[in-house]
C-alpha cells in the first residue's frame, strides 16, 4: 500500500503507442540490464557547468540534462533491485544503497552485507526489524481532541486480517503484537493471517509455531489461510474476509503498527452507519530506520491513471475547525475497515483484477455511487511501512493499467476516456485484455448506482475534467517521424524535439477549444496547472494554461490530423527547422507556414470539423 506515483520500469517506458518499440531505448535498457547483472557499479555521467562551445541553442546541454535524469532513474532502479549471482557483488553497492543513507554506517562489512541482502529481499530493513522489540512503543500522533473521547461499551467486534507474501517474520509478529496490545480484548475477536503462497521457509514452521503458541493461550484466536498459488493482494483480501466471523472486518497489510485507541472510533462510526467504509489515518514507518514519521491528516483520492494519492481534506472539514472530525474521502488507499455483511452486499473487491492496484479506487467509487460512504478518521492512526521497492513483482504498471481499464469500463461512463488518455493508449482496440466485466456491470445495475458524473460533482469536485479533449498521444512531424514534441526540461518551459519514447513528457492533448496541452495531465485543481503551447513573440513556449488564458496569450491552434499546426492569432505554424548544430538535426520553430504536416496518435471523435 503506497500511494506515491511510481516510476514505470525501464522496459515499459520504451513502448510506443503505435505498438512499435523504440529500438534506441531498448538497446539502452539491454545495456542497463547487463550492467546490473554483471558489473553493478555506478559510473557517474559528467554534466557540463556551461553550454558546450558552439552550442548556440543549448540543445546538447538539454540532451545531457535529460540523460542525467534518466541515469538517476536507472541508478535508483539498480539500487532497489534484488541482486542475482555472487554475493560479493553486494560489497560494491554499499555506497549506492539508500539503506545506508541514514542507518548502519558503523556496521562491519559482513553485517552490512547481510543487511543489504535482506533489504533487497524485503524492500525494507529486515535486519533492523529482527533486532527491534515486538512490543515497542510508538508516538501517539492523534489530535488532542481524540485523547479524551469516550465510546459506548457495546461496540461490534472486529476480525483483523493481515495479508502477506514473503514478509519478514519479525514484521508480521510485530503487526500482530501491536494489534493485540492496542485493541481492547473484548473488541478483537480474532486475527486472520493470509499467506499468498510465500516461499520463505521461516514463514512455514516458525510462523506456525508462533500461531500454535498464541492459540494455546487463546484457543482459535489466530487463523491461518494459505494459498496454494499466488493470487495477489486483491484476492488475498477477499480470502481473509471469507475466513472472518466478526461483524466488522479490518483488512490490512502485515507490515503495520497500530496506535493507541485506533479501534473504538472506527467501530463507533460503522455501528452508526453500516454502509460506511472507514480508513484510519496513516503514518509512515521508514523503510530504513523503522522510525515513525507523522503524516499530515488527509483524504484519499486518485489521479486519472488511478494511482492512489493523498489529498488535502475538503473545505467542509477545515470549516469545522475540529481536527478530530471524520474526513470525507473520495476513495481508499488500500487498508480499510468494513461491516462484514455490507462488504458482501456491495460486491467485495473486484476479483477479476490482477495482483495489485486500482481495487481501492474501484471500491471507493463503487461505494459512493451505490449509496454508501468513505471516510478517514483522524482519531484512528496506524503506522505503515512504505517499502523502497516491491519485491514480489518487478512491474506494477501493467497490473495497475489493466485494472484501471476495468474500473473505467464498468464505473466511469463517458469519463472512461480520461483513463485511456492518462495512460496514453487508444480507447478502441487497446490491445489490453481486461477480462470479463459482465458480472461487475450486472452488479452496478442491481445496486442501482449513480453516474460517475454525479460522483465527480458531489464527491470528488477537486478532480479536473477533460471532456473537451478530442485527440491525444504523441505528436510527430512527417519531416522527421522518429522525433516527437517533448516538454523538455521542466524548468525551461521550452518545448523541444526528442526521440519518440511515449513517456509522460511527450503526452499531448488537443482540445475542442483549440488548446494543446503538453506533458502530464494535471489530476486535481490542487495540482500545478497543465502546460499549454503558446506563441510568445514568435517562439514556442509552454505556459500554465490558466495564466495564458488570463493574459490573453496566443494559445489557440488550428490543427487537423495530417495537417499543419497554425496559431489562430499570429498565423505562424509550428514547424521543424533544419539545424546541423542540433543533436537531431532539427529544432522546433514558429514561422510562416510551409505545408509541414503533423499527426497525433489517438482521436476521440471526428474532431477535424471542430477546428476547421
Amino acid at each position: 500500500m503506497a500511494c506515491t506515483r511510481r516510476t514505470k520500469t525501464l522496459v515499459s517506458t520504451c513502448v510506443i503507442l503505435s505498438g512499435m518499440t523504440n529500438i534506441v531505448c531498448l538497446l539502452y535498457v539491454g545495456w542497463v540490464t547487463n550492467y546490473i547483472a554483471n558489473v553493478y557499479i555506478k559510473v557517474p555521467m559528467p554534466v557540463p557547468a556551461k553550454k558546450l562551445e558552439g552550442d548556440r541553442k543549448g540543445e546538447t546541454l538539454r540532451i545531457i540534462e535529460r540523460l542525467d535524469r534518466l541515469e538517476n532513474v536507472v541508478n535508483q532502479h539498480i539500487q532497489e533491485s534484488p541482486l542475482k549471482g555472487d554475493d560479493n557483488q553486494l560489497d560494491r553497492s554499499f555506497s549506492d544503497s539508500s539503506l545506508f543513507n541514514h542507518w548502519g554506517q558503523d556496521m562491519g562489512p559482513e553485517s552490512r552485507r547481510v543487511a543489504l541482502k535482506m533489504f533487497q529481499y524485503y524492500g525494507y530493513n529486515g535486519y533492523l526489524s529482527d533486532r527491534l522489540s515486538m512490543d515497542r512503543p510508538i508516538p501517539d500522533y492523534r489530535p488532542e481532541g481524540c485523547k479524551n473521547m469516550s465510546y459506548p461499551s457495546n461496540l461490534p467486534q472486529v476480525s483483523i486480517v493481515f495479508i502477506f507474501v514473503n514478509e519478514a517474520l519479525s514484521v508480521i509478529v510485530r503487526s500482530i503484537h501491536s494489534a493485540m496490545n492496542r485493541t481492547p480484548r473484548h473488541l478483537l475477536k480474532e486475527i486472520i493471517l493470509v499467506d499468498d503462497n510465500s516461499n520463505n521457509d521461516e514463514l512455514k514452521e516458525k510462523l506456525q509455531d508462533f500461531v500454535k503458541e498464541t492459540n494455546s493461550k487463546q484457543p482459535g484466536f489466530i487463523k491461518m489461510v494459505r494459498h496454494s498459488k499466488q493470487e495477489g493482494l486483491i484476492r488475498s483480501r477477499v480470502s481473509g474476509w471469507r475466513a472472518a466471523s466478526a461483524p466488522v472486518v479490518a483488512l490490512f497489510d502485515a507490515h503495520v503498527e497500530f496506535n493507541t485507541g485506533w479501534a473504538e472510533p472506527i467501530l463507533q462510526r460503522i455501528k452508526e452507519d453500516r454502509t460506511r467504509i472507514v480508513s484510519p489515518s496513516f503514518d509512515n514507518i521508514k523503510y530504513d530506520t523503522f522510525e515513525i514519521e507523522e503524516y499530515p491528516l488527509s483524504a484519499q483520492g486518485f489521479d486519472w491513471e488511478l494511482w492512489c494519492r493523498y489529498l488535502n481534506p475538503p473545505k467542509s472539514w477545515w470549516n469545522l475547525n475540529n481536527s478530530s472530525a471524520p474526513i470525507r474521502s473520495p476513495a481508499l488507499i488500500g487498508c480499510f475497515v468494513v461491516d462484514r455483511e455490507y462488504f458482501a452486499e456491495i460486491g467485495l473487491l473486484d476479483e477479476g483484477m490482477e495482483i495489485y492496484g486500482g481495487e481501492n479506487v474501484e471500491l471507493g467509487v463503487r461505494v459512493w455511487q451505490c449509496g454508501g460512504s468513505v471516510e478517514v478518521l483522524p482519531c484512528a492512526r496506524i503506522a505503515h511501512i512504505e517499502r523502497a521497492h516491491k519485491p514480489y513483482t518487478e512491474d506494477l504498471t501493467a497490473h495497475v493499467r489493466r485494472n484501471a481499464l476495468r474500473v473505467a469500463e464498468v464505473w466511469m461512463d463517458e469519463f472512461k476516456s480520461h483513463v485511456y488518455m492518462a495512460w496514453n493508449i487508444p480507447q478502441e482496440d487497446s490491445g489490453i485484455d481486461i477480462g470479463d466485466i459482465a458480472e461487475r456491470k450486472a452488479l452496478r445495475k442491481k445496486l442501482q448506482c449513480k453516474t460517475f458524473r454525479w460522483y465527480l460533482v458531489n464527491i470528488y469536485p477537486e478532480m479536473r475534467m477533460y471532456t473537451d479533449t478530442i485527440a491525444y498521444g504523441v505528436l510527430r512531424n512527417s519531416l522527421k517521424t522518429d522525433l516527437c514534441l517533448d516538454q523538455g526540461p521542466d524548468t525551461d518551459n521550452i518545448p523541444i524535439l526528442y526521440l519518440c519514447h511515449g513517456m509522460t513528457p511527450q503526452n499531448v492533448y488537443y482540445t475542442s477549444t483549440q488548446q494543446l496541452f503538453v506533458g502530464v495531465l494535471s489530476p486535481t485543481i490542487d495540482d500545478d496547472d497543465n502546460k499549454c503551447l503558446v506563441d510568445v513573440n514568435g517562439r514556442p513556449r509552454l505556459i500554465e494554461c490558466s495564466y495564458a488564458v488570463a493574459k490573453r496569450m496566443k494559445l489557440h491552434w488550428r490543427f487537423t490530423q495530417g495537417g499543419s499546426i497554425q496559431n489562430t492569432k499570429s498565423k505562424r505554424c509550428l514547424e521543424l527547422l533544419e539545424n546541423n548544430d542540433n543533436e537531431f538535426g532539427y529544432q522546433l520553430t514558429l514561422q510562416k507556414c510551409t505545408g509541414q504536416n503533423w499527426t497525433i496518435t489517438n482521436m476521440l471523435s471526428l474532431w477535424s470539423t471542430l477546428v476547421s
